[in-house]
């Protein structure tokens, strides 16, 4: 059924380790997403892995084709006291045709995934991929990869805006972690040179402020920044994520391939 995450633990995870790990937890939200939570002392996290790649292979089948199978280890002894861990995997779809990621590869830059972008990807048009146990390693990791000599991408995630605060409504623990990426943010514009591009969005809404425990349909952040740019304005707003991918190319004088959309918008950065 579709549930929150860390509600659907309160309800049923005494019943798996009752089972010794025998009945896994199996849930879904409004994604395409099918999610199955094993507990890391109980089931462990091999066998937890295993079975969503069960799942995954069921799930490719066409009458299916689920975007995400997404296994969601937990740790805790008692209701009310079970927390999600960073040892999340996510086997997802792999993208159906050429990517910008696909683009850069095969023109020899470096692709490098932090967070769940390769698990996004499923490893397609990756180079280099650094797992992250919060947002927080998370940027400590992109601020010692951007002191290192490489030409490409470097393709951050931050999960714990969404998994952590956003779906929970965690006001104060959203506003906690904000002032905390706007520390390393600090750290991150004192590493960068004047051939960096720095662009900082959200893949979605989620407002933790508002109802429910869905993802919200506010507008996202595009914030574009180089060493190198003399002025600064407001940008018209886009109508896909396209532009992003367009801008990543144009950036490299790299052609977007025929049918990716969206129009680069690097010539509005000065």
């Amino acid at each position: 059924k579709s549930a929150s995450g860390t509600e659907i633990l309160d309800e049923l995870a005494m019943e798996e380790i009752q089972s010794n790990g025998k009945k896994l937890i199996l849930y879904t939200s409004a994604d395409s997403v099918l999610q199955i939570c094993g507990h890391e002392e109980v089931t462990g996290l091999d066998e937890l892995y295993r079975v969503c790649q069960i799942a995954r292979e069921i799930t490719l089948k066409p009458e299916y084709k689920v975007g995400r199978v997404i296994a969601r280890p937990y740790v805790g002894d008692s209701v009310g006291h079970f927390t999600r861990t960073s040892n999340r995997h996510d086997y997802a779809l792999s993208p159906s045709s050429k990517t910008v990621l696909d683009v850069l590869k095969s023109n020899a830059f470096d692709v490098i995934g932090i967070g769940k972008i390769s698990d996004i990807f499923n490893g397609q048009g990756i180079t280099k991929s650094i797992h992250s146990t919060s947002s927080h390693e998370g940027m400590l990791q992109t601020i010692e990869e951007m002191k290192k000599d490489f030409t490409g991408l470097l393709f951050t995630n931050l999960v714990d805006f969404d998994a952590k605060w956003g779906h929970r409504r965690n006001v104060s623990g959203y506003a906690d972690e904000l002032e905390d990426f706007d520390v390393l943010l600090g750290q991150l514009l004192s590493v960068l040179d004047s051939d960096t591009l720095l662009i900082i969005t959200a893949d979605h809404g989620n407002d933790p402020t508002y109802k429910g425990t869905d993802h919200t349909r506010e507008c996202v952040p595009c914030l574009m920044y180089s060493p190198s740019m003399k002025e600064h304005g407001i940008l018209d707003d886009s109508s896909s994520f396209g532009v992003l991918g367009a801008s990543v190319l144009d950036n490299f004088d790299l052609s977007k391939p025929s049918d990716l959309i969206g129009e680069s918008i690097l010539n509005l950065t000065k």
